[in-house]
């Protein structure tokens, strides 16, 4: 789990987006992030998390907010995953992992038995300032991209 706390500083990114080009949580400053992370593209929760996301997108802007999924997933299956399901949010790729490592949700997981390394699916909400704001731990997807809207709503108040 992650040893960020509500309070901290985010911790910095520039990676390969979706699409092309690199974007940097620097160059978002001044404006509420919603940063989730999630396993894999073109997976049963990661799409359902994806296309909620998405559909709240125009709330999100009309808080100032930007929507950011990152995965290891390279941006090629990005791009993909974005235009088969017509996808609105902004994806990057960490293929190294340093950020998902940095952010202390490329974690040690279980499945029948067998233990493997991979995406704790987290989200956090960072502030204007750059500070961490909200963290949501082993997300239940169903719902969560309109609890994220609502905690984005109060941030705002």
């Amino acid at each position: 789990m992650t040893s960020l706390e509500i309070g901290n500083s985010a911790p910095e990114f520039m990676l390969p987006r979706d699409g092309g080009g690199m974007l940097s949580l620097a160059e978002l400053r001044g404006k509420p992030v919603v940063l989730y992370f999630y396993p894999k593209d073109d997976t049963s929760g990661c799409t359902q998390e994806a296309i909620e996301f998405s559909g709240l997108k125009p709330e999100f802007e009309k808080l100032g907010a930007r929507v950011i999924g990152m995965s290891p997933d390279p941006t090629k299956k990005h791009d993909k995953f974005k235009t088969k399901y017509d996808l609105k949010v902004d994806l990057v790729a960490d293929e190294e992992k340093t950020i998902l490592e940095a952010y202390g949700v490329w974690a040690e997981k279980s499945m029948y038995g067998r233990k493997y390394m991979g995406v704790e699916r987290t989200t956090f909400l960072i502030d204007s300032n750059g500070k961490i704001a909200r963290i949501w731990n082993k997300v239940k997807v169903p719902n969560h991209a309109a609890e994220v809207l609502e905690a984005t709503r109060a941030l705002k108040a």
